[in-house]
């Protein structure tokens, strides 16, 4: 039986992916289950699904956006995530982080990349869609700007990050963070309670089975 595949589908631009990502290693401790990160283009994926931000789609709810608000502070308080600050240049255009992303993980450095631009866009408020800023963001984290940069303008990482996002409305994604636990999908960093449930669920499953 193949091992289980877990998934964590990824956009920077969304504050409640970098608060998943905070806590997901401790998730994989207490599960021994290793998440797949999956960079995927947001703004494609809300066109493809037909959906829009909360920021957008909420403008004119101002108590959901107040309760939406009070849910991160809960969150926050919750993990003791005491270096998150929303980004002041938000909303950002993560084109360029993104097709990063996928370079770094051709190139092997996608873990301290990660680390770098989730740190960066929702500790630090850089403005992450601005190529110098970018660029002294990797400098600093001990990466190659250069070299991150270039293997992201070649068309087979573009294509790779079309791919992930066309692959993700297909599975039945819509947002960010979104979660598969074999095919099984959940969204929102409210959900990793189930999240972790079904990993400890379908790993007995497959135990039993063996």
């Amino acid at each position: 039986m193949k091992p289980l595949q877990v998934q964590f589908l990824f956009d920077f631009g969304s504050p409640n992916a970098y608060l998943c990502h905070k806590v997901l290693p401790g998730i994989e401790s207490r599960t021994e289950i290793r998440f797949e990160y999956v960079p995927i283009l947001l703004g494609g994926l809300f066109k493809l699904s037909n959906n829009r931000s909360p920021a957008e789609a909420f403008a004119d709810i101002p108590n959901k956006r107040a309760y939406d608000k009070l849910e991160i502070r809960r969150f926050v308080a919750r993990h003791q995530l005491t270096r998150f600050q929303f980004n002041p240049h938000f909303p950002v255009n993560t084109l360029k982080i993104m097709r990063l992303a996928v370079a770094a993980q051709t190139l092997g450095c996608e873990t301290q990349y990660i680390d770098a631009v989730y740190s960066a866009m929702w500790e630090a408020a850089r403005n992450m869609d601005d190529s110098a800023e970018i660029t002294a963001v990797l400098h600093d984290a001990g990466l190659d700007g250069a070299a991150l940069f270039a293997k992201s303008q070649e068309p087979e990482i573009k294509a790779r990050l079309t791919a992930n996002t066309q692959c993700a409305f297909e599975r039945g994604a819509f947002g960010s963070p979104s979660f598969f636990v074999g095919d099984e999908l959940f969204f929102g960093k409210d959900r990793l309670r189930e999240v972790e449930e079904e990993i400890e669920k379908q790993r007995m499953k497959s135990n039993l089975s063996n």
